[in-house]
């Protein structure tokens, strides 16, 4: 399964973005394919606060923006929510340990042991940051398509 990070599905809501018609296309893409594809339950929010905050755009995307946007993908027979669960909170603490992260990195921890929980094979980001976590194969389509 591949996992989309918030980066990406920035990228392909926001039209003024760089990338954005890369990102379209690499989302289409998954969204139009047979392949199991996945979003962090929590990228979801991230999205959500990203592209409503009024002082990062000149118009900022409404609540019903996001949720239009959001259920277009959901659409998709293909793509999961990653979401966590009980069960979900050892492989975060051991993530944790393990990359040593602190403070705002602690929310790309959540990510990546998601990704572990749910056995992502790749995570779709433009964050070089995830490279801390050794388990986690990542790819940016913006730039290697």
């Amino acid at each position: 399964m591949i996992a989309v990070d918030t980066n990406i599905l920035v990228y392909a809501h926001r039209p003024e973005t760089p990338f954005h018609d890369i990102a379209v296309r690499v989302v289409a893409e998954l969204a139009e394919g047979t392949r199991a594809w996945g979003i962090p339950f929590h990228c979801l929010i991230e999205f959500a606060a990203v592209v409503t905050h009024r002082r990062l755009w000149r118009v900022a995307s409404s609540p019903n923006d996001v949720a239009d946007q959001v259920n277009a993908w959901f659409e998709s027979p293909a793509v999961r929510v990653l979401a966590e669960d009980r069960d979900a909170w050892p492989v975060f603490v051991r993530s944790l340990q393990q990359a040593r992260t602190a403070g705002g990195a602690v929310h790309d921890t959540r990510i990546a042991a998601c990704c572990q929980y749910h056995a992502v094979e790749e995570l779709w980001t433009a964050d070089r940051d995830f490279s801390r976590y050794p388990w986690l194969v990542t790819r940016n389509p913006l730039i290697d398509p």
